[in-house]
């Protein structure tokens, strides 16, 4: 995982004091792109749901230094993820939905280099995501 730990880390530090806005304008987003999307939260509880946004965002961040670590981490997510009905169809909707969020929030300081660095870290994130979602459902199928 070769992520530009710096931008990341330092755009993300710009977020972090607005981070239940920023939860909450990312749903937003994604409600209002992607029309449907909501049905798959009907049953969510949105005000955990944008704390377990915000915990999975430093969460992230602050492994990213320790990638191992962060890796297992993202699998379990992604496991877990499965049970929600999460499809891999869905990961680009979410990702769209958080560079646009990111965007927002961060104004002029999204710079090109800060966006590709979201960009490529929210790729890595969904592969490595995905990878657990096909392990939980290898493990349901045997």
């Amino acid at each position: 995982m070769s992520l530009d730990v710096k931008n990341l880390e330092e755009s993300f530090e710009l977020v972090k004091p607005k981070a239940d806005e920023f939860a909450t304008s990312f749903y937003e987003t994604l409600f209002a792109d992607n029309p449907g999307a909501d049905k798959l939260f009907e049953k969510t509880d949105m005000a955990k749901q944008k704390k377990m946004l915000v915990a999975s965002l430093v969460l992230v961040v602050e492994n990213l230094r320790k990638p191992d670590a962060l890796t297992d981490t993202l699998k379990k997510l992604g496991a877990r993820h499965v049970n929600y009905g999460t499809l891999e169809e869905h990961y680009p909707l979410v990702g769209g939905a958080l560079l646009k969020t990111f965007e927002s929030y961060l104004g002029d300081k999204w710079t090109p280099e800060v966006k590709k660095a979201w960009e490529e870290a929210y790729g890595t994130i969904a592969d490595i995501m995905l990878k657990g979602a096909a392990e939980a459902e290898g493990a349901k199928g045997s």
